[in-house]
């Protein structure tokens, strides 16, 4: 159909011409009323936002000269904050003459890391960006506590608990084995 003529059809019934594929040949368009479709588009994406997990990026800033009790403060917020399933970037800030030990800051994001490793995993390896040196964590993903493994069908019941250690069944050649008398040397003691 022409477009002036798909406009005059449009237009008659209080709709608007759209076009929904520009680069077909020909054009493909539809009549809708265009309001009330940029209001259920607008719609949808609220409702998507609604149910997205927005991840936030927490910053724990360390000096090399932190003290022991300082640092174990500072972990347990890096801890708290990978619970609740915030990324946490950890830095160690150097002035001065500080900047001539970085070693001790790297040796502070290890320990860090290896501390917190329970609950979060490294995304970012510690690397100098600049007079400071930093590492990002992110929370562990959860594992599938309740699923068992694999999936069952759904009409399927559960399967019995199978117990933590069986003693393994004998075997034809074994149970043969048990019956027959160990060969003994001559003072009655077993050889073998």
């Amino acid at each position: 159909m022409p477009p002036l003529e798909a406009l005059k059809l449009a237009r008659s019934n209080g709709l608007d011409l759209v076009e929904v594929a520009p680069a077909a040949n020909p054009p493909v368009c539809r009549t809708i009323n265009y309001g009330k479709y940029l209001y259920q588009l607008n719609k949808r994406q609220h409702e998507a936002r609604k149910h997205q997990k927005s991840i936030e990026l927490k910053e724990v800033k360390f000096r090399p000269r932190t003290s022991g009790h300082d640092f174990e403060v500072k972990r347990n917020r890096i801890v708290h904050f990978l619970q609740e399933g915030s990324k946490v970037k950890a830095t160690v800030m150097f002035r001065g003459r500080e900047n001539a030990h970085r070693e001790i800051g790297f040796n502070m994001l290890e320990r860090l890391i290896e501390e917190v490793s329970e609950v979060g995993q490294v995304e970012s390896r510690p690397r100098q960006e600049g007079p400071t040196l930093a590492a990002i964590l992110a929370p562990k993903k959860a594992t599938g506590k309740g699923s068992g493994g694999k999936p069952r069908p759904s009409g399927e019941p559960p399967s019995a608990p199978v117990p933590a250690r069986q003693a393994p069944r004998p075997t034809a050649g074994a149970a043969r084995a048990a019956a027959t008398p160990e060969p003994t040397d001559s003072s009655g003691g077993q050889v073998g």
